[in-house]
């Protein structure tokens, strides 16, 4: 009998010969700033545990308390029998985080970017993108089935253009990263925002690597360019500085109770377990409570950034703890980051498709627990693999 999926070890040792074959590397404990992977102790810079809450005794003890109170799952979806009470605390305490009228959570980021665009939109409409957001914008927007124009990245002047052209549409969105997640560098977000508004359009934000990072307590890119109440839409993650799992959507309180009705993977998935909400809600207000997390974060990032430029390490257009650096060659990126490992620091390998091909290249996110001899062994580490692979 043939195999109708024969066709896959083809593909695979295509990407085996190209060495972008690659397995996950395994975590053998909690998620730290020096973790065990693969049996090796090693600096951990590929984690987006910015603020180190990951294993927070604050957020366990949280956990545990609604595991014994509330059990294990919930049980259903929300709009069946799944809309539990800690599910609507959090939402709460996001919507007073953010500075909107409401929030409403997801399953995770992803569903939340595209879940929404595809809620939001039909056929009759338009999306303009950037062309480096995230895959679950672009994927949002495939199912929407509106026509999709994408700019050049962070180019204001091709947005505007889209825009005007435009204007016919029955309704038009523009859709941004506030911090994009392989580069690091931050939306041009205030003139972005001016252009939606002076055409009618809707502006959207995923900012799921500014939350707990930028802005006022990590509030995000809305609240570090001052733009509150002038961005219809905000999604952020619960997984990265709040340590824990889903995504939510922020926003005006019709926004919120569409979604509810209209957003199919909130429609169609299981919520949140209990313990993982309850978590989240003690991250959002611890970070508000502490805020030289967020300090600590940005001074080891400025630390760490400024030891790979004095190396003479291209990290492109960085502004935030991610700080790629830069390779080109897919190879090249690969062999970068498995004789850092060896050396004893985690710092995973992109390449195509995740990148474009020819900007391949090891990236790195310190966070808020790492501490400078962290860093300056991770630096040592660099220096020495660069030197050998001649990128400096």
């Amino acid at each position: 009998m043939t195999n109708p999926l024969a066709y896959l070890e083809g593909e695979l040792n295509d990407l085996r010969e190209k060495g972008l074959f690659r397995w996950p590397r395994l975590l053998e404990g909690p998620q730290e700033p020096v973790a065990r992977y693969d049996g090796r102790e090693v600096i951990n810079l590929s984690s987006n545990n910015y603020l180190g809450l990951a294993n927070h005794a604050r957020l366990k003890a949280a956990a545990r308390r609604a595991v014994d109170e509330l059990g294990v799952g919930s049980g259903a979806v929300r709009t069946i029998a799944g809309n539990m009470a800690i599910h609507q605390e959090l939402e709460e305490e996001l919507a007073r985080f953010k500075r909107t009228e409401a929030t409403l959570l997801y399953q995770s980021g992803f569903a939340a970017n595209a879940g929404t665009v595809a809620a939001l939109l039909s056929k009759e409409d338009v999306i303009i993108s950037d062309e480096l957001n995230h895959a679950s914008i672009i994927d949002g927007a495939r199912l929407s089935g509106a026509e999709k124009k994408i700019y050049p990245h962070k180019d204001v002047a091709a947005a505007r253009r889209l825009l005007e052209e435009s204007r016919g549409a029955r309704r038009m969105i523009l859709i941004t990263d506030g911090v994009f997640s392989m580069d690091g560098d931050i939306a041009p977000l205030p003139d972005l925002v001016s252009m939606a508004e002076e055409r009618g359009a809707i502006m959207m934000v995923d900012d799921a690597h500014a939350s707990g990072v930028m802005g006022q307590h990590g509030r995000g890119t809305v609240d570090h360019f001052h733009l509150h109440g002038r961005v219809h839409i905000q999604v952020g993650t619960l997984s990265k500085a709040f340590a824990g799992q889903g995504g939510y959507v922020a926003g005006s309180r019709p926004l919120v109770d569409y979604l509810m009705h209209r957003a199919r993977p909130l429609l169609f998935s299981t919520s949140h377990p209990p313990s993982v909400a309850a978590s989240a809600l003690a991250a959002v207000r611890l970070v508000q409570e502490e805020p030289e997390l967020i300090e600590r974060l940005w001074d080891n990032t400025r630390f760490f950034k400024n030891g790979l430029s004095e190396m003479g390490f291209n990290t492109g257009t960085s502004e935030t703890p991610i700080t790629p650096v830069m390779a080109g060659e897919e190879r090249l990126a690969s062999e970068l980051s498995d004789r850092l490992f060896t050396a004893g620091v985690f710092a995973l390998g992109i390449v195509f498709p995740t990148v474009p091909r020819g900007k391949a290249r090891v990236r790195t996110i310190v966070t808020a627990a790492h501490t400078r001899t962290h860093l300056q062994r991770a630096l040592d580490a660099f220096e020495r693999v660069g030197r050998e692979l001649k990128l400096i």
